[in-house]
């Protein structure tokens, strides 16, 4: 058990994320009163105390016989409030970091950067005209990244610049969550729905979706508002039936794609979902890039993981994907999925190196408590965090010997080994609305059961969410209601951008 006593502060938030890199959760006690750390396993007395002069911090982790602490001193915190609160946890996160490091051995490869967007700060950096080696330095002196993830997150960065900037508040992207699939794979956490179950509904949710599109379609219009980027994923917007499929992309062709629109992506993520028909409505409707995602190679890991096809569907896929003239083909692997070892993945790399997919998204494997993988999977099964580095790098190095550079990259929580999930591509085909949706420079309106809207107001500085019910049912029941209610949402951000 690890007791927390905060003094000075209240960031307790803060401080579970960086001691969940240590232990578990719920391992994890916040308490009142500051006691002795006699018959405790670990004790945490984490301190931000503010001075007129500047701002001081001390951590003290005692157990196992020993005592580390480690003071730091900041100058004044300057800004609003809200820019000052956020500093302060800053401060307490990087004292609180250097004293666990120093107490496990165990260094965090992307320090205080808890969040999904370690790239985002260094954008902010560079907005503010600093250049490369002051950020590489801050990266690793004050967030505590390790060298090579900064050189990574500037290298990210830079090439997403080139795509993102300027930034334009009169464009946005959209996404569209079509919630179905044949199967739920165990690893899943997102908000999807069977189609053995829930397939009879697909016709009520496609015409309810359509009526959303309609109403955001001709709101943004009338706003002035263009669409850069659309997206179409899941679930597997592919589970739907072709009639579906194509009365959809009519009604999307119809509300958003146009000459100023960038990039028009599918999902096509499981084989089991896909034939010739399918794949040639998609290059019918002009879609530019499309998703066909093994997770692996391994028939095994397949059948374990709760996907209904085979390593040779994946291929029949790929190949049906490339006869009806797809040329922009990204592919997913998840890292460290129970019961693989590093051959395994050296397996899957040589079927993708044969494919020759335009991009790969390399996952490391996030344990969701919503996912099944969470309840089924004993620690035993679980692959050890030095291997699944090593699965990372072999990864890696492969598919930049491929010719691919990353180009984007996200975290999430519960992820082995305190990894990331990045985005490789072949020179030209970088993702455009991953970059955006990560980069949080972009309104993203999210249409769907499930989808949450990213509406960033530029002027600002500032962004708001907009969650549309994740249930089904309740989105059926609701949809005229959420239909209506963007013509507010889309005028009050159009009146944001006049400030």
């Amino acid at each position: 058990m690890v007791r927390v006593f905060t003094e000075g502060h209240d960031y307790y938030y803060e401080v579970a994320d960086i001691l969940a890199n240590y232990c578990g959760r719920n391992e994890i006690e916040f308490i009142k009163e500051k006691v002795p750390a006699a018959g405790r396993s670990l004790f945490v007395h984490s301190m931000l105390r503010i001075h007129p002069d500047g701002v001081k911090v001390k951590c003290n982790i005692t157990g196992e016989g020993r005592t580390v602490m480690k003071i730091d001193r900041f100058g004044p915190a300057g800004g609003d409030r809200l820019e000052i609160r956020k500093k302060y946890k800053r401060y307490v996160k990087h004292n609180l970091l250097r004293a666990a490091e120093e107490f496990s051995g165990k260094k965090l490869p992307w320090g205080i950067l808890t969040g999904i967007r370690p790239v985002k700060m260094v954008h902010k950096l560079m907005d503010q005209g600093l250049g490369e080696e002051y950020i590489q330095r801050h990266l690793v002196d004050f967030y505590r990244l390790a060298p090579e993830k900064a050189r990574l997150g500037l290298e990210i960065a830079n090439i997403e610049r080139e795509f993102i900037l300027p930034y334009d508040p009169e464009r946005v992207s959209i996404y569209i969550s079509i919630p179905f699939c044949p199967t739920r794979c165990s690893y899943c956490s997102f908000p999807s729905n069977e189609m053995v179950r829930w397939g009879g509904l697909a016709d009520a949710y496609v015409e309810c979706l359509m009526g959303e599109i309609q109403a955001v379609s001709e709101t943004m219009a009338e706003a002035g508002l263009g669409c850069d980027t659309v997206y179409i994923g899941g679930g597997t917007p592919t589970s739907l039936g072709l009639s579906q499929l194509e009365r959809l992309f009519i009604s999307v062709d119809k509300a958003f794609i146009g000459p100023g629109t960038r990039e028009y992506t599918v999902e096509a993520g499981r084989p089991d979902t896909l034939d010739g028909a399918k794949l040639g409505l998609l290059k019918e409707h002009g879609v530019t890039r499309i998703s066909i995602n093994p997770q692996s190679m391994n028939a095994a890991t397949l059948e374990r993981i709760g996907r209904k096809h085979t390593p040779q569907d994946i291929i029949n896929a790929f190949e049906l994907a490339r006869k009806a003239g797809h040329e922009n083909i990204n592919m997913d692997l998840i890292m460290g999925l129970p019961g693989e070892n590093e051959e395994m993945v050296a397996n899957t790399l040589e079927h993708i190196g044969r494919l020759k997919p335009e991009g790969v998204t390399v996952h490391t494997l996030a344990i969701k408590r919503a996912s099944r993988l969470h309840e089924e999977v004993t620690e035993a099964d679980w692959v050890k965090e030095e291997e699944v580095k090593a699965m990372m790098q072999r990864t890696s190095n492969f598919l930049q010997a491929m010719g691919m550079t990353p180009y984007y990259l996200y975290r999430q929580k519960y992820m082995v080994g305190n990894l990331e999930n990045i985005g490789f591509c072949m020179p030209g085909y970088q993702g455009i609305y991953n970059m955006q949706i990560m980069e949080e420079k972009q309104t993203i309106i999210a249409l769907g059961a499930g989808a949450a809207s990213k509406l960033v107001y530029l002027p600002e500085d500032r962004l708001e969410r907009k969650q549309n019910p994740k249930s089904l049912e309740h989105y059926l029941d609701r949809a005229k209601d959420i239909a209506e209610g963007w013509r507010e949402t889309i005028f009050q951000l159009k009146e944001a951008l006049r400030l």
